[in-house]
């Protein structure tokens, strides 16, 4: 019961068992109906509905500064009366066998006509609707989603404290480091021409908190990068963020896949299987990229060793010749198969083009490369694909990293046709052994894949070849999108310095950035290891979609703007000079 000086209830409580009950409810008016002498209104708040009912002939009798005609959508309005139960009930609202006969009707406060119908199938577009945003908020599904994240907030602080984690926060005025994504910098009014960055994880401090003692951290936290958007993007995100310390690898993958399986059960009802476990490299070779979907099968099968030698010279000339079987699609017409040439070679997916072969059921196949190839040899490609009749196969060639991301988004674009992606069903795996560094050809040194602190897996690394290196990191994917990543942590000095020489670091850019880090590994730094999960992904994925915006109370637009705050924005020049940012001519012109 949420009652206080002016509402007994809420607008989603009532039921039979109330009837007779003097009640006052508070909320906004969803709907006005007049019908035979009667006034009906809804009621609502973030709890649910009540339908309200006003007999015409005491309308002048409730007080009212207005007439019960004047009330319009989005009023809000205390109404005290009596609970009925109804002659015509609605068995889709949880208060639909009931009324409330209205006694008393107080305007709190009217309001203007809403740019867009706050329903639950609203006419506004993304756009106004981002611009109105508090009123957007008042609509079903967005209330459930926040409700959602609340709840999976909740429950993850439950489950971790009970295996004694502690809840630390960390700064957020921070140092700016060369690695990772763009930071946003904010300027210092007191230190003139400095600059502090807003994290893009609290990682050295979670490290720095291991070697304090604090052997089990973590922290709900927002972080921030100043990278392209998408719809799982925002430049300020949140994070369940996690260290222990004196783990291996597998101690903090069972603790981690034991929060994941307690949410689904606590929030969803589902319980989830043991995690199966995938290598870097199996996930490439056989989905094509390291967060695979496996909902669904058409799992990649190479054929170099088939194709080759035939004078097709797109074969002939490529490094990888690789295919997937859609089953029962091997009746797709001339213009589906069109339609998918075309989405290989969309520049953001970038194929060159596409092959495919039609398993008849006659036992016969067809081919857009029937002039090269036989009935023989489409043979056998489609016993190497396991293929029956009414299959079709389909095959992408050229460079092996290239394509084996080409034939990732058909395989996803062919699970979507064919509504293979369902969302009711969660699918989960840690994928392992992920190489530790990877070769940026352009500024012509290594990268880290995940950060600079990762461990390699081998005790005792050979660093003579840091391309072999394999890092002692896991990613934990559901349903192909990765959930949360981390790795085991270097914690010793000399390999961590041995890493910035190997990530292009000079000592003195290695002590200028991370020297206290350094420092804190001379006083005794413990084994340890965790993992950050992207929050807003997991309440998309509990509620069903793919966009994080509507599980976030005020996200920003793709463009990183907030466009109800009209954000960024530029400062006065007062601001400026008091930051010691100097506006260029071109600026001021």
């Amino acid at each position: 019961m949420l009652q206080t000086h002016l509402r007994s209830h809420s607008c989603g409580e009532l039921s039979l068992a109330d009837v007779g009950k003097e009640v006052a409810l508070t909320g906004w008016v969803q709907k006005i109906r007049e019908l035979g002498g009667m006034t009906f209104i809804d009621l609502r708040d973030r709890y649910g509905i009540t339908q309200l009912i006003i007999q015409d002939e005491n309308s002048k009798s409730l007080g009212l500064e207005l007439p019960v005609q004047k009330i319009a959508r989005e009023f809000v309005i205390l109404a005290k009366g009596i609970v009925r139960e109804r002659e015509n009930k609605n068995k889709n609202l949880a208060t639909g066998e009931i009324e409330i006969e209205v006694k008393e009707l107080k305007l709190l406060d009217d309001s203007a006509l809403p740019p867009f119908t706050i329903e639950d199938k609203s006419d506004g577009g993304e756009e106004l609707r981002m611009k109105y945003r508090y009123l957007d908020l008042r609509r079903g599904p967005l209330q459930r989603n926040i409700q959602l994240r609340h709840r999976l907030a909740q429950e993850s602080r439950a489950y971790l404290s009970s295996l004694e984690f502690l809840e630390i926060e960390t700064p957020f005025l921070i140092k700016s480091t060369p690695e990772g994504a763009r930071d946003f910098v904010v300027p210092s009014r007191m230190n003139p021409g400095e600059f502090y960055a807003l994290p893009q994880s609290p990682q050295t401090f979670k490290q720095l908190l291991m070697l304090s003692g604090f052997d089990r951290y973590f922290q709900i936290v927002k972080c921030f990068r100043d990278e392209d958007l998408r719809a799982d993007r925002q430049p300020e995100f949140t994070q369940i963020d996690c260290e222990m310390a004196f783990v291996d690898r597998n101690d903090v993958m069972r603790t981690f896949e034991g929060l994941v399986r307690n949410l689904f059960k606590k929030i969803k009802n589902i319980d989830l299987p043991e995690f199966p476990v995938m290598t870097y490299n199996e996930a490439m070779s056989k989905y094509g990229n390291d967060k695979p979907d496996i909902r669904f099968g058409m799992t990649f099968k190479e054929l170099n060793h088939l194709v080759k030698g035939k004078n097709f010279n797109v074969f002939d000339d490529a490094e990888l010749i690789v295919g997937i079987n859609a089953e029962n699609c091997g009746e797709f017409t001339r213009k589906q198969l069109d339609e998918l040439t075309e989405f290989v070679k969309k520049p953001q997916v970038g194929g060159k083009g596409l092959v495919y072969v039609k398993c008849n059921e006659d036992g016969t196949f067809k081919s857009s490369v029937d002039k090269f190839y036989g009935q023989d040899d489409l043979k056998s490609w489609a016993a190497e694909f396991n293929a029956k009749a009414g299959d079709l196969l389909l095959i992408v060639s050229g460079d092996k990293q290239k394509t084996r991301s080409v034939l990732s988004e058909l395989r996803l674009e062919i699970a979507g046709r064919l509504d293979l992606k369902n969302t009711d069903v969660f699918m989960p795996l840690w994928v392992i052994d992920f190489p530790l560094l990877e070769w940026n050809e352009e500024s012509a040194r290594y990268f880290a894949m995940h950060h600079p602190f990762t461990a390699p897996l081998e005790l005792n690394p050979d660093l003579t070849d840091p391309g072999k290196l394999i890092a002692n990191a896991y990613d934990m994917v559901i349903n192909g999108v990765e959930i949360g990543g981390g790795s085991i942590r270097i914690h010793n000095e000399q390999l961590q310095k041995k890493m910035f020489e190997i990530l292009g670091f000079s000592d003195e850019e290695a002590k200028e950035q991370f020297g206290f880090l350094m420092n804190a590994f001379k006083y005794g730094a413990p084994p340890h290891g965790g993992i950050a999960f992207g929050f807003d992904r997991l309440c998309a994925m509990f509620g069903g979609q793919e966009s994080i915006r509507d599980f976030i109370a005020f996200p920003k637009n793709n463009s990183g703007r907030d466009v109800m705050l009209d954000a960024p924005s530029a400062i006065s020049n007062e601001q400026m000079n008091e930051l010691s940012i100097k506006l260029n001519k071109a600026d001021n012109e």
